[in-house]
């Protein structure tokens, strides 16, 4: 391995860590580099994010290293986490959002039969998450509102389309493989 590799291996691994590193952890992941070489590239990695206008820094702390964001940014990312939703879903989430994923566009009393229970809460939820929209109103008494999947809802799951959704017998062999 060259410098350069080694140097871009100690950056990956100040990323992936969390919390800080301390030079003998990478030198025990990095067999064969001794200690001396691993602080040198790291320094060397340390000014260079110093140096450039970037978004984070690396610093050392707690007799390591870590990658933190630059106090500048600290308004963006206070307004990201206020928008930043939780990545789980409920196991009732999850059940009311594959009714609606393959039989959109349906109205709530569809999903509430199907289900068995109200699913007032959860469609709600799912609509402030915006994986679900409103895509219309059904043209019986009433007038119940329609739901349908977005664009955040393919993207949550890596889907490009709606195609690309499981059919049931797909789902059934991936549940059969998941039990043996």
């Amino acid at each position: 391995m060259d410098e350069k590799e080694i140097k871009a291996i100690i950056e990956a691994l100040i990323f992936v860590s969390g919390e800080p590193i301390t030079l003998n952890r990478i030198r025990d992941v990095i067999e064969g580099i001794d200690k001396k070489t691993i602080e040198r590239l790291a320094s060397k990695l340390k000014d260079e994010f110093n140096k450039e206008d970037r978004g984070l820094q690396l610093i050392e702390i707690a007799n390591g290293y870590q990658l933190t964001t630059r106090p500048d940014y600290a308004s963006w990312i206070k307004k990201l986490n206020k928008i930043k939703v939780s990545t789980r879903l409920s196991k009732p989430a999850m059940e009311t959002l594959a009714i609606i994923a393959y039989k959109q566009p349906i109205i709530k009393p569809e999903v509430e039969k199907i289900r068995g229970v109200d699913s007032g809460g959860v469609i709600k939820t799912l609509l402030e998450r915006k994986l679900i929209k409103i895509i219309g109103r059904m043209d019986i008494v009433g007038k119940p509102m329609m739901y349908g999947t977005t664009p955040e809802f393919l993207q949550y799951f890596g889907l490009k389309d709606l195609t690309d959704l499981p059919t049931l017998k797909e789902f059934q062999e991936l549940k059969e493989e998941e039990v043996s």
